[in-house]
């Protein structure tokens, strides 16, 4: 277990690296938080600090005194393959040199498509995209080095998540913008397949669960998500929050893939189409078995959500009664 002395630091300021340094300031924890430019909205006691994760001597100064570091970084979509395992290096670079705990974020796409079996921890890396290889090949690296004693290592996987503060994920703006503004959410794939979706504080509390614990070192845990509902239930969901009839525009998945011949982003978002297009259902009772199961309810998470998205929106809120889907 840790103590109130130790120095955690965060690589990573966008929602996850935000929401693990909300929950270690809740639990009264010293807190370093590392971006590129250094420039981040922190509570009064975090220490703030600018460097480039993929840098060896940057993190090895930025991880100086830690007894957990966090890796919640991320690269640009188009640039999985060569953008993040840089960043992966630099981050066990710095916690190497320190000697402490590494905890790291990680997603679902080094399983591939599982043809609508349940996602457990023991599932092989059958991954054919090249999102999927990249992520296999970064968790691989990850296990070997704490399989070597070079880096005590915990990795957390989420499904795709929302909450406050998040904004690109296929539950952020496409669903939550849009169900505060009364506009139809914008969806791929088949709404009624179930689909898990994680909330962000939930993951923030996984992630600072595994690195205090021991027993989580050496293994990849599913972090606590609230039962798998049909993406159709999930827009009902804010929908039914936001104060309006619930609506959906499914942008069908030729069309995805057409445009992802011309369109890099588009590209990279139909080689994960096959999440949506089967039952996406993610296993995290080894998590609860050892540490707990927090997950939030769906209804608890998606208000909360939408309440963040009206503030962004300037506070208004409706009260029309909703529709079905």
């Amino acid at each position: 277990m840790s103590n109130l002395n130790e120095l955690h630091v965060i690589f990573g300021a966008g929602p996850v690296g935000q929401a693990v340094m909300s929950e270690l300031v809740a639990k009264g924890k010293r807190v370093r938080i590392v971006s590129r430019s250094g420039k981040i909205d922190a509570p009064a006691g975090v220490q703030v600090a600018a460097g480039d994760a993929a840098d060896p001597a940057a993190t090895r100064a930025c991880c100086a005194g830690a007894a957990v570091v966090y890796n919640c970084t991320n690269a640009p979509y188009t640039a999985w393959p060569e953008q993040f395992p840089p960043l992966q290096a630099g981050v066990l670079a710095g916690a190497m040199a320190a000697g402490a705990k590494l905890v790291v974020m990680e997603n679902m796409y080094m399983y591939g498509s599982t043809d609508g079996q349940p996602l457990t921890e023991d599932l092989p890396y059958a991954a054919r995209t090249r999102k999927g290889r990249t992520r296999a090949r970064m968790a691989e690296e990850l296990l070997a080095v704490h399989a070597s004693g070079k880096v005590r290592v915990a990795i957390g996987r989420a499904s795709d998540f929302f909450g406050p503060g998040v904004r690109t994920s296929a539950a952020g703006e496409r669903i939550f913008a849009r169900a505060v503004a009364g506009k139809a959410a914008q969806i791929t794939g088949d709404p009624d397949m179930p689909h898990t979706y994680t909330y962000m504080p939930d993951i923030g509390r996984g992630l600072v669960i595994l690195g205090e614990r021991d027993e989580a070192l050496g293994h990849a845990w599913h972090l606590p998500s609230a039962p798998a509902v049909s993406t159709r239930a999930f827009v009902r969901l804010a929908f039914e929050a936001a104060g309006y009839p619930p609506r959906i525009q499914t942008l069908p998945s030729l069309l995805v893939r057409g445009l992802g011949l011309v369109m890099p982003i588009m590209r990279e978002l139909a080689e994960m189409l096959y999440e949506f297009e089967e039952p996406f259902v993610v296993d995290h009772s080894n998590f609860a078995r050892a540490f707990g199961d927090h997950a939030t309810s769906l209804m608890e998470a998606v208000r909360a959500t939408v309440a963040w998205y009206q503030e962004q929106a300037g506070g208004s809120k409706h009260t029309l009664k909703p529709t079905s889907v």
